[in-house]
């Protein structure tokens, strides 16, 4: 079952990640924030794109989402407009979606293919529909006057142009007013201007292009022209100078664009002809396309040499943006191939930022260091240290490694260690050139300074199993897998399973791992994971599907979403089409933070809907993750009308609770999750509905109801129940209860963080502190322990260890909640500056929180007015 054996601690190591990564987050987030409150409105756009692309190592999917939305709502020109849609569409790409095509619009306007093509911006557009959202004007008015074309065409001629054996008769003055080089020609002191015919027999042109010249001079339109003759008709308005008709020519040819024949036909001409319009419509199908378009010789052409951005250049459309999104889809793809090397030489072409430099250098570097290129990977990462990036002197020591030179990269790390403020990714880089107790010691403060990095527990767990003690080897792995669920991890386990011949393990192992990536492939891409199912499979005795169900409600009981997950993917190789397990698949995703699978699954629900009204409630789930809550209530509103259903009315009464309810609104949410409750469902869902509309009971002061509907939900073993029901033992003032309440739900739960945070608001402050900290030995991403700590000190008049203790987290987390709560501690001391580059930083994750900007405005207030204190 292992036939290429358990991995060795020798060929273990990180990845070099290839993104910026400052060495103070807060500092340089809050100067970002300054610099968006104090540049041109024209500038905004890009700051936005270098704080996606800062905030790219965090991995948070709605934080990237609200820069790139930023970014587009900022942005006026058609090039950067076309770029940033097409980004935004590729972050939530539906390539599984059986009715979505690359070109379809999706009804907003921050990614309508037609808004892209007009110039300008409106700030307030954010969450808006697009034109293509609302209905069709009157034919009447979207009509041409039919009179006044015929007045133009009746007009007297009064020169001709001859063409061969033909002559094109046209009005002079409407020639001559179609460009500064006609007028001159035909009304001023050149010799045809007092002929009546004029000779164009050897200009290359014609008899048709010059009839359709004519046409264009008296009516100024070109839509009733064939695309050949548009074609035709821009070439003429370039070679003559007529800006009014090559402007009319690229906007008719741009309506051409439709698909990868008409790009690899018509932007040649556009290129030539500097049409910008019908050369960011050919850009929009090719980034729409990603990453197909990428596999595509011709279109690769387009993009990859010098020549070609020089070409994009002068018809407006190269940029760093749009190498900056190529060189990341072609990382995604393939990161050694050589048009990811083209593209990222691209990029540094492009770059002119100080930033831009560094990003483009220090990618470079990751990928010659992944084709094992050390020494061309060396000069890519000195180059973007010296362009301001220090986390790529982490690329330099590796390389320098892969060269023989331990020596050299350990002193290079341990300088860096010296020169800054540690954080967790320099100890774990210094490890790498470390031996014995030294690099498990380094191993140790990289977990202890950032417990988000696996390859500390990795490089751990090996080295158990290498002495033979693998069930030490699964504990190890166990630490970071029950609060960061990655497929390497999960692959890592699976192989000590197999090692200890516990198949049953390994296999919902690697169901969860498919889940998250379907592609994924074992021992070094060596072996598929389906492939492992199925030997593993005459291991494992399978159950039928009803078998499966019982075993889902165990799992989903226990709060084993690992568990539940894998019988979820065993349920789909028997029934592939079921949209009700997609359905379940990415709530349990979204339960594990895993947004990008949840979304994938979500839509493949959608895709796989039987009937209307089930397709529509997947629909508004899709809507209300995304942000979308008015379409997201309309959807459900509309699957109502359509067939009263458990998930609709659930749907409608989420996205309504998911905001500051009155009184009367919570009433209704109430009524929709009673109404819910009464439609058919299996009891996972009403075991959740049941929870959710006994918390609403507890905001509307029914405690006896909300008791009732917990003590209902636990019937049915939706164990999280037991945590409403210690909330309502605990506003009766029963602390006892609720702290038993919360006991059942920790020996109950498989993962039980949150259950060891909320036992410690019902009892007393010691025992409070062990709840906690098991929360965070558990589950070191949960900001709530962190802040209780911080506050007890503060309380204490500890204040160096209080806003130590936020600082330990923030360092590996800069969270909203956090890191204002460490400003007002700062302001409390009277440290001015450093409450304001906390308030700051958080702003800039969130622009729109009331409390931050109220203690920003205060602080700002009393560091400039420090005598009125």
């Amino acid at each position: 079952m292992l036939p290429f054996g358990l991995p060795k601690t020798d060929h273990l190591e990180p990845t070099i990640e290839p993104h910026l990564k400052p060495i103070q987050l807060v500092e340089t987030l809050a100067d970002l924030y300054r610099r968006l409150g104090t540049c041109l409105e024209s500038e905004k756009s890009l700051i936005c794109i270098e704080q996606y692309s800062i905030l790219s190592s965090l991995g948070d999917p709605k934080l990237l989402r609200r820069c790139l939305r930023a970014a587009r709502q900022h942005a006026f020109d058609v090039h950067s407009k076309v770029v940033l849609s097409a980004l935004l569409r590729y972050e939530r790409r539906e390539d599984e979606h059986d009715s979505v095509s690359p070109m379809d619009c999706s009804c907003f306007i921050l990614e309508c293919p037609k808004a892209t093509l007009e110039s300008g911006c409106d700030l307030n557009s954010i969450y808006d529909h697009c034109k293509c959202y609302q209905e069709c004007t009157n034919s009447a008015d979207a009509q041409i006057s039919k009179e006044d074309e015929f007045l133009a065409l009746e007009e007297d001629s009064d020169i001709s142009f001859c063409v061969g054996n033909e002559e094109i008769d046209c009005v002079r003055s409407k020639i001559a007013a179609l460009s500064t080089p006609f007028k001159a020609m035909l009304c001023g002191s050149f010799i045809e201007s007092k002929r009546s015919k004029i000779d164009f027999s050897q200009n290359g042109i014609s008899v048709e292009l010059m009839k359709a010249v004519d046409l264009y001079s008296r009516t100024k339109r070109v839509d009733m022209f064939s695309p050949k003759i548009v074609l035709e008709l821009l070439s003429f308005a370039e070679r003559f100078c007529c800006e009014e008709m090559k402007s009319a020519c690229d906007i008719q040819l741009a309506t051409f664009v439709n698909c990868m024949e008409d790009v690899l036909v018509l932007i040649e001409y556009g290129l030539e002809d500097r049409a910008n319009v019908l050369v960011a419509s050919c850009l929009q199908v090719l980034l729409r396309e990603l990453p197909s378009s990428l596999h595509s010789p011709k279109v690769m052409r387009i993009f990859c040499s010098s020549e070609a951005r020089e070409r994009l250049a002068s018809a407006g459309h190269a940029s760093f943006l749009l190498y900056y999104f190529l060189s990341q889809v072609a990382m995604e793809e393939d990161m050694v191939s050589n048009t990811t090397v083209m593209l990222l030489e691209r990029l540094k072409e492009c770059a002119t930022l100080k930033w831009q430099k560094a990003l483009a250098l220090h990618q470079l570097g990751c990928v010659w260091l992944e084709r094992l290129e050390y020494k061309t990977a060396q000069c890519y990462f000195e180059a973007a240290t010296e362009a301001g990036h220090v986390y790529s002197l982490a690329g330099t020591a590796r390389s320098r490694y892969k060269q023989g030179q331990q020596h050299s990269a350990y002193k290079l790390m341990n300088t860096l260690i010296s020169e800054y403020k540690a954080v967790g990714w320099m100890y774990q880089e210094r490890s790498l050139y470390n031996t014995g107790e030294d690099k498990i010691a380094d191993l140790n403060t990289a977990t202890e300074l950032d417990p988000t990095l696996s390859f500390p527990y990795k490089y751990r767990a090996v080295s158990k199993a290498e002495k033979k003690q693998t069930k030490d080897a699964i504990s190890e792995i166990d630490r970071i897998i029950q609060f960061k669920l990655a497929p390497d991890c999960l692959e890592l386990r699976a192989w000590f399973f197999i090692a200890i011949e516990d198949y049953g393990s390994a296999l919902r192992d690697i169901r969860a791992m498919l889940t998250l990536e379907p592609s994924y492939k074992m021992f070094n891409v060596r072996l598929s994971g389906d492939d492992l199912i199925d030997l593993l499979n005459h291991k494992v005795q399978q159950g039928s599907q009803a078998d499966c169900w019982l075993q889902l409600y165990d799992q989903w009981s226990s709060i084993d979403d690992i568990g539940s997950l894998a019988i979820i993917h065993q349920m789909l190789v028997n029934d592939p089409w079921k949209s009700l397990l997609r359905f379940r698949q990415s709530l349990l995703l979204l339960r594990l933070n895993c947004k990008k699978a949840a979304m994938r699954c979500l839509q493949l629900a959608c895709n796989l809907s039987s009937s209307e009204h089930e397709k529509l409630i997947y629909e508004g789930w899709i809507l209300y993750d995304t942000g979308h809550r008015e379409e997201a209530l309309a959807k459900a509103e509309k699957s109502i009308l359509i067939q009263r259903s458990f998930e609709a009315f659930f749907l409608k009464a989420y996205t309504l609770s998911d905001s500051n309810l009155d009184p009367e609104s919570s009433s209704y949410v109430i009524e929709l999750l009673e109404e819910a409750i009464r439609c058919p469902s299996d009891g996972l869902r009403k075991g959740q509905a049941l929870n959710n509309l006994g918390g609403k009971y507890v905001d509307s002061g029914k405690l006896d109801q909300a008791a009732n509907c917990y003590m209902n939900a636990l019937e049915i073993k939706h164990t999280k129940a037991h945590q409403g029901l210690a909330r309502v033992y605990s506003l009766r003032n029963q602390q006892k209860a609720a702290y038993a309440e919360l006991s059942k739900l920790i020996e109950k739960a498989h993962n039980n963080a949150s259950a060891y945070e909320n036992r410690s608001e019902y009892c007393d402050s010691e025992m409070a502190k062990n709840d906690l900290n098991m929360a965070t030995e558990l589950d070191p991403l949960r900001t709530y322990p962190y802040s209780y700590r911080a506050a007890v000190l503060m309380d204490d008049q500890k204040e160096t260890e209080a806003i130590e203790e936020l600082s330990k987290a923030i360092a590996f987390k800069p969270d909203l909640q956090m890191l204002h709560l460490r400003a007002a501690f700062y302001e409390s001391i009277g440290n001015l500056n450093s409450a304001l580059c906390d308030c700051e930083a958080a702003l800039c994750l969130e622009p729109d929180h009331i409390d931050t900007l109220d203690l920003y405005n205060r602080a700002r207030d009393q560091a400039i007015h420090p005598q009125q204190i």
